[in-house]
């Protein structure tokens, strides 16, 4: 089937908005269900970033010996949300002085983490850290990096909370709500 030129054009038009980033927050299924509540968030993928193997499975990433995080991809619309906004999101959702752990979850694929694959995104990143190290008195661990090696979870895992609602998660029900109602309320503000 072939699409008309306006809708090409319209479809293009919509990609060329689409911005990303990747968030390693803890389990990838409650950071996953977390950001997907976000108006602006137009899409989510589960998966393995920035370690040193190819291809790594869960179970391999699981043993902690290939350096990498569960990190969630959020790509997500500009005009409806900033990435300072999801960053400030981010700080709610992980506690970042917590090195390796988040939750009951440990291990350095539990690290928290901000992996950019547009380098003037770091200013951004930078200036939101900084703002968030001020609450904290012990000093932050959460990486900033540019994103080295992203490779997609097996569809068992992605929106798992949404296959299994009554699932393991290691965010409060309570921060889906808030994440759902966080830039509405911050929209109609302006």
């Amino acid at each position: 089937m072939r699409m008309c030129n306006f809708c090409s054009n319209f479809a293009a038009k919509i990609m060329a908005m689409e911005k990303e980033i990747y968030l390693a927050g803890g389990c990838f299924w409650g950071t996953e269900h977390y950001f997907k509540q976000i108006a602006g968030v137009v899409a989510t993928e589960v998966g393995f970033a920035n370690g040193h193997t190819d291809n790594p499975t869960y179970e391999q990433v699981y043993t902690d010996t290939t350096g990498y995080a569960e990190t969630v991809r959020v790509a997500y619309n500009p005009t409806i949300v900033s990435l300072e906004f999801l960053l400030r999101m981010f700080f709610v959702a992980i506690d970042p002085t917590s090195l390796n752990k988040q939750g009951h979850d440990e291990g350095t694929r539990y690290r928290t983490g901000i992996y950019y694959t547009d380098a003037e995104d770091r200013i951004v990143i930078d200036r939101i850290y900084d703002e968030e190290q001020q609450k904290h008195e012990q000093p932050m661990v959460v990486e900033r990096e540019p994103l080295k090696a992203f490779y997609a979870a097996d569809e068992y895992h992605q929106d798992y909370l949404d296959k299994h609602p009554d699932g393991y998660c290691h965010l409060p029900l309570s921060l889906f709500a808030f994440a759902r109602n966080a830039n509405k309320q911050s929209n109609e503000n302006q």
